[in-house]
């Protein structure tokens, strides 16, 4: 198959390439800049010169492929607004160049609340309409899978790590590093959902393979890790206390995330795993904090 791929030189989508092109697939990367490209060409794809908000290069790229994969986001933490703008632009471009093609379209959404449980694949993001967190972009998409697009919603858990992580974990770890110890809210018994990104990419790379239209899939291996255990882990390794602090202060103090370090965000995989037979078998968040990749 050939495969459009945005987002192909970050943390997650260099992953999915890999795994792509180890599968025998043909891949096309986006690339906003010569660094990007040079990356995609050592990945084993072609390089497609674009960036998320050059939509004429995402609907040629999506045009001339038989699938899609789109995993490229602005993650502007200071202007959300416009992130949000640009994935439901980019989503909705890709969306109608594959309109009555029956081809797949598989693109990165996310976990918007929690609920009181674990989060299932048959609950529906409330993220609705272009105001609303990644624009509304998963709810916007599946409509496509009535109008001849194999759509698939990827839901990344929270923490998608790894060695060269720069995402959650990383910022919490740097936010560490200044502040002089680990921070969690209260009893830090509240979860968040972890994959290893190597079981993330395997899993885009089934849905592409073999998930109807439609389908909703979570990218969730361990449904969830308290966030004491993570700070007392990244305590260890960085050799400063595990603190408990106010919700209000934390948001203030560690850059974006600190406004979501006292959510409870868990989720089941278990539909996934049934319908793919797609069973992780990466590191824990926990292994991968131990063995140093936050420790820089």
């Amino acid at each position: 198959m050939h495969v459009f791929v945005t987002g192909t030189s970050g943390f997650i989508g260099s992953a999915v390439v890999a795994e792509l092109v180890a599968a025998g697939h043909e891949v096309t990367g986006l690339a906003r800049s010569e660094d990007s490209a040079a990356v995609v060409k050592r990945l084993g794809a072609t390089v497609h010169r674009g960036d998320l908000d050059d939509l004429d290069a995402i609907r040629a790229g999506a045009a001339d492929a038989d699938g899609v994969v789109h995993l490229a986001n602005k993650h502007d933490w200071a202007n959300r607004a416009e992130s949000n703008r640009a994935e439901r632009a980019a989503v909705e471009a890709i969306s109608e160049a594959l309109v009555g093609s029956d081809r797949p379209f598989v693109f990165a959404s996310g976990f918007s609340s929690a609920l009181g449980r674990a989060i299932i694949e048959k609950d529906r993001s409330p993220a609705v309409g272009p105001d609303s967190p990644r624009g509304g972009a998963e709810n916007l998409a599946l409509e496509y899978a009535d109008r001849g697009v194999r759509v698939v919603a990827a839901r990344f858990a929270p923490t998608v790590h790894g060695e060269s992580d720069h995402g959650f974990i990383a910022i919490i770890a740097d936010a560490a590093r200044r502040r002089g110890s680990v921070p969690y809210v209260g009893d830090g018994a509240n979860r968040w959902a972890a994959v290893h990104r190597t079981d993330a990419a395997r899993l885009v790379r089934l849905g592409l393979e073999k998930a109807p239209a439609g389908t909703i899939l979570h990218a969730v291996a361990e449904d969830g890790v308290p966030l004491r255990q993570v700070a007392e882990a990244l305590a260890e390794r960085l050799d400063v206390p595990a603190t408990s602090a106010a919700a209000e202060q934390l948001a203030e103090e560690v850059p974006f995330v600190g406004r979501f370090l006292g959510l409870d965000v868990t989720a089941s995989s278990q539909l996934t795993r049934e319908l793919l037979d797609w069973n992780p078998t990466g590191p824990t968040l926990l292994e991968d904090i131990a063995a140093g990749h936050y420790d820089r």
